[in-house]
């Protein structure tokens, strides 16, 4: 290479550093991509994340090229940078020349370029898939058969290469997906998507309303006392029974009785017609099950039953939406009475408040086991009905009895931690 002048060298020798950073950074970027950001832009038709997908679909052979391309340009970068070592510092020059290049190449070809596409993965990227995939169709048999020698070395390790571009993810990696993106998503919507979520592992026991608390039309109460309760209730569907919830006749929707009620003109006869036939929901249905069921079935009420077919609770649309974007009805809004903050900064809670509904609205962290209510979750701790005030310690919260009746805890006293941890308190 005697012939061929220094300026020329130096040139060449730019250009393969040059190259390693473009491979070095092209490698980084297209790895550290966000795939599911790439997916959409891919799927609005942007051609550099079209590229990026198509090389990002074969892992392997991408690496390939890269790798390919990078060993093949530092290597002739340490070849011209040795013939100028020689040239200029006789045969000291090769280790003069070595000990530069590598320098020059960790830091310009390596280091700068790789931070750079880490932190910016869309701007090395996007233009880098265009001049890799010319690249990886004139250099695929090359390609091809350095994958498939690369293949052959990794197959009794039982490493598979051909992977799909998006992987699966389960419900808590969706969790977190959702709350790493929460700076670029609306507080309320960041929470209905987690809600969504965490639908799935609860049951129609979760929301139902405790059958002791169900609140409906029974036949065999005076007439005047039915008209009496059908004007000032606040809910929009009621089962109707005679005697006790056991002998449910249907559920009524106060809708198709309002206008003759307004008018002063409905009869016995004519709430019955209204009545329809009662659903029945299975005791541990999911919740995003029962929500697809109320949308066949065209229904938005249903009773809840255990194996032996007794009632044990109802459960509403709203009760499984609520789940979903919170407390919406003037019916929902009725199940905060369940909970009162005292002046002590202490809560007066219902025996009869789900736990789950508490734990989300408190931001609490009571076990959500077995038993769905207050006074369930206090009878398992304490294996029998208190007679007295009692206290028991659940995580940071002390909860104490005040009142029990008919075989039930009636109010509980709840010290949340910091007004455990308040001397004054």
């Amino acid at each position: 290479m005697e012939e061929v002048s220094l300026g020329s060298l130096y040139t060449t020798l730019f250009i393969l550093i040059l190259l390693s950073g473009f491979f070095s950074s092209s490698e980084t970027g297209l790895m550290a991509i966000n795939k599911y950001r790439l997916r959409h832009l891919a799927n609005q038709g942007h051609r550099g994340a079209k590229l990026a997908s198509k090389l990002l679909q074969k892992p392997d052979r991408l690496i390939g090229l890269i790798l390919l391309g990078n060993n093949l340009v530092n290597i002739l970068a340490a070849s011209i940078a040795t013939v100028i070592g020689i040239r200029l510092f006789g045969v000291n020059g090769v280790w003069i020349a070595s000990l530069l290049l590598t320098v020059v190449i960790l830091i310009f070809s390596e280091v700068a370029p790789k931070t750079v596409a880490a932190v910016h993965p869309e701007r090395i990227a996007f233009p880098a898939s265009f001049p890799l995939f010319v690249l990886l169709k004139v250099l695929y048999p090359v390609v091809w058969l350095v994958n498939g020698l690369a293949n052959l070395v990794l197959r009794p390790f039982r490493v598979h290469t051909n992977v799909e571009l998006m992987e699966h993810l389960n419900r808590e990696e969706l969790r977190t997906l959702v709350k790493e993106g929460g700076k670029r998503i609306p507080d309320d919507h960041q929470r209905m998507l987690v809600n969504i979520l965490d639908l799935e592992q609860a049951t129609v026991e979760d929301v139902m309303i405790p059958r002791q608390d169900i609140v409906g039309i029974d036949l065999d109460d005076n007439w005047e006392e039915i008209l009496t309760q059908l004007t000032q209730t606040l809910y929009t569907r009621m089962p109707v029974f005679r005697e006790n919830i056991d002998q449910v006749e249907g559920l009524l929707h106060i809708r198709t009785v309002i206008a003759k009620l307004a008018l002063g003109g409905l009869t016995f006869d004519d709430l019955k017609r209204s009545v329809q036939r009662p659903y029945f929901i299975p005791e541990g249905t999911p919740l995003t099950q029962q929500l697809l069921e109320f949308q066949r079935r065209e229904r938005r009420m249903g009773l809840v039953v255990d194996e032996y077919g007794d009632i044990q609770g109802l459960v509403t649309l709203d009760d499984i939406l609520e789940e979903i974007v919170g407390e919406y009805t003037a019916e929902s809004r009725a199940k905060t009475r369940d909970i009162r903050l005292l002046d002590d900064g202490n809560y007066l809670v219902s025996g009869s408040a789900p736990v789950r509904s508490l734990n989300r609205m408190m931001n609490w962290t009571l076990p959500e086991g077995d038993a769905s209510t207050i006074n369930g979750l206090l009878l398992e701790l304490l294996g029998d009905i208190p007679s007295g005030k009692t206290s028991v310690k659940i995580g940071p919260n002390i909860l104490t009895v005040l009142e029990s009746k008919d075989n039930m805890i009636v109010k509980v006293l709840v010290k949340p931690q910091r007004a455990v941890e308040d001397p004054s308190n």
